[in-house]
């Protein structure tokens, strides 16, 4: 059974991945493989900043945020962290890509953040149940 992932906008395909090394021609695979280890630093970045369950709380708030944007005293307030908690664990997700600075103590998540938030927290693991059950089937 050949498995391929589809990211879709307004029905049409804008992305297909075949999920077997067979699917793909070796150049291709290669190819690929090779752009992911350029990459390696960027994705390396956006885990390290999700690795952690205090910086997954905090990105799940600015997600829930309507505006996406909280400030400081509300990630102590709200998580129970010190100072110094939450400024080490703000620098990990911006070192991400996930979160900007916006003023004085004041943090947005960036659209990228969102959507990669997203993905590597609900798509990802939707994605490895439905591979799982299809490994046991």
């Amino acid at each position: 059974m050949s498995l391929k992932l589809q990211l879709l906008r307004n029905g049409k395909i804008i992305l297909e991945v075949p999920l077997s090394p067979m699917d793909w021609p070796k150049d291709q695979l290669a190819t690929e493989f090779k752009a992911f280890e350029e990459d390696f630093q960027k994705f390396s970045n956006m885990f390290d900043a999700l690795s952690n369950q205090t910086r997954l709380k905090m990105m799940r708030m600015l997600v829930e945020e309507e505006d996406s944007t909280m400030n400081f005293a509300d990630f102590m307030k709200d998580l129970d962290l010190n100072p110094k908690t939450v400024w080490e664990n703000s620098r990990k997700l911006s070192d991400g890509g996930f979160l900007t600075k916006t003023g004085r103590g004041t943090y947005r998540c960036s659209e990228f953040g969102q959507s990669a938030f997203i993905t590597l927290s609900l798509a990802l693991r939707r994605l490895l149940e439905s591979l799982e059950e299809i490994e046991n089937i």
